[in-house]
């Protein structure tokens, strides 16, 4: 009983953070010129960039108060662990819009492609060719999305920002994938902006129309830069479970 009482309130709170956090982006869009940065455009508050609640490694309760407070898109790390918690739940919301937002082996393409609607983490040639020929085998051709590790960090996945514009030119070209937009995880430790700023240049350079940037603590200055999907967990969910 304890811990029932203990989910509800769980599950209110989910049901509170997630509409502050959908205030605080109108907020964030509604701003206008007075708060973006030089060179940048506003994203216009009727044009919001898309939540995608991201929530890997979250209890089944907080996920489905998640959902019954109206929210449909959903990002997830691993594909399996995905596979276990949406399988069952894609035929009670039809309108649910799956994103693969961690990183992709080659041996699980096949079941990302049957499982996501939008995968967010194309960043080598062997992985492009193998979503290029699943999506074909399956004739399912989902948008996607070039990673691009704008850190240069050695421990995270994702296109060198030297490599971008050619592997992009790959993916469109000889993999014949639909790219239209980049994603980027900036490092912890650095101004979060100029990672924004260095990606929404590379999407200008190369004609995509999407942006992948912006977390629980950076979503607000992710909208100034051009933003048109956020990634936000914690500021949703709370912390994770440890045990989960």
């Amino acid at each position: 009983m304890t811990q029932h009482i203990a989910n509800q309130k769980d599950n209110a709170a989910v049901a509170d953070n997630l509409t502050v956090v959908q205030h605080q982006i109108a907020t964030a869009c509604q701003r206008g010129s007075d708060a973006t940065p030089r060179g940048m455009t506003a994203r216009p508050p009727q044009d919001p960039p898309t939540l995608v609640a991201v929530s890997k490694r979250q209890p089944d309760y907080r996920i489905d108060a998640c959902l019954a407070a109206g929210q449909r898109v959903f990002g997830e790390n691993r594909v399996q662990e995905a596979q276990q918690r949406w399988q069952h739940r894609r035929p009670e919301h039809e309108d649910l819009t799956l994103h693969l937002i961690g990183p992709l082996q080659t041996n699980k393409a096949a079941d990302a492609v049957a499982l996501f609607d939008v995968i967010e983490v194309v960043d080598r040639a062997k992985l492009a060719k193998i979503l290029a020929a699943e999506m074909e085998r399956q004739n399912r051709h989902l948008p996607c999305f070039v990673q691009v590790n704008t850190g240069e960090e050695p421990q995270k996945a994702g296109v060198m920002p030297g490599e971008a514009d050619e592997f992009i030119h790959f993916c469109r070209q000889d993999c014949v994938l639909d790219v239209v937009g980049l994603m980027c995880i900036p490092p912890a430790d650095e101004e979060a902006a100029m990672h924004f700023a260095l990606l929404r240049e590379m999407a200008k350079r190369n004609n995509l129309p999407e942006l992948s940037m912006g977390m629980s603590l950076d979503f607000e200055e992710a909208i100034a830069f051009g933003a048109t999907s956020l990634r936000v967990g914690s500021a949703i969910f709370g912390a994770r479970e440890q045990h989960s």
